[in-house]
Formats: structure tokens, C-alpha cells, sequence
């Protein structure tokens, strides 16, 4: 299973951790995953380009985080609700055992 977290601080967002395999089909063939990995690595591309707030990424297979250690504008902030739309849309997908391949949780850092 994927889990995407999302940090929100004092009502904004901090950032955001995707890690693990959706386990959906076979590797390179996954839809979940490449989806997950669309949406977030498009989330990561935009905030930094499109609303030209600082991002702080690591990566390796199965995992990014994204911190935002500025903060975000208004225009990264909306980048971000984005992403969560898409990903929430996704997390209601489950296998024939009714469990999901990807579950969204917030997380209130200090």
C-alpha cells in the first residue's frame, strides 16, 4: 500500500511524504503507482515553478518528501489542495478484498 502524508502547520501545509507500492499490478505496470507518483511529483514540479515557492525534496524507489520551508502562497497552497483532491479520488480504489492501495493522512506538526 501507498501512504501519503500531508503536514499541515497553523492551518498551512508543511509538506508531504508518498512512500511504499500500491501492489496494484506488477512493477511498470502499476496504474496506482504511476498515478500517485503523477500527482505528486507534478504537485513538487508546480509549487516550485509555476508558484515559485522554495521546495525541499528527497527521493529514492517508493518514496518522496516534500517540505516547504518557507511556507507557500496562496498559489502553492491551492497546488497542494490539488494534489490531496486527486489523491483522496484515488484512495476510494481497492482490490477485489476490498483493501486500498493508497491511503491520505494529515498530519498536525509543530
Amino acid at each position: 500500500m501507498i501512504t501519503v502524508t500531508v503536514f499541515r502547520r497553523n492551518g498551512g501545509f508543511a509538506g508531504f511524504r508518498s512512500e511504499g507500492h500500491a501492489g496494484y499490478a506488477d512493477a511498470g505496470e502499476d496504474i496506482i503507482c504511476a498515478a500517485v507518483s503523477a500527482l505528486t511529483i507534478n504537485c513538487v514540479n508546480s509549487v516550485e515553478s509555476i508558484a515559485g515557492d522554495e521546495v525541499v525534496t528527497e527521493e529514492s524507489d517508493g518514496f518522496l518528501s516534500c517540505r516547504f520551508p518557507s511556507g507557500l502562497s496562496e498559489g502553492g497552497r491551492i497546488l497542494v489542495e490539488s494534489m490531496l483532491l486527486g489523491l483522496r479520488m484515488i484512495s476510494g480504489t481497492t482490490g477485489e478484498d476490498g483493501k486500498p492501495f493508497l491511503r491520505v493522512v494529515i498530519e498536525e506538526v509543530s
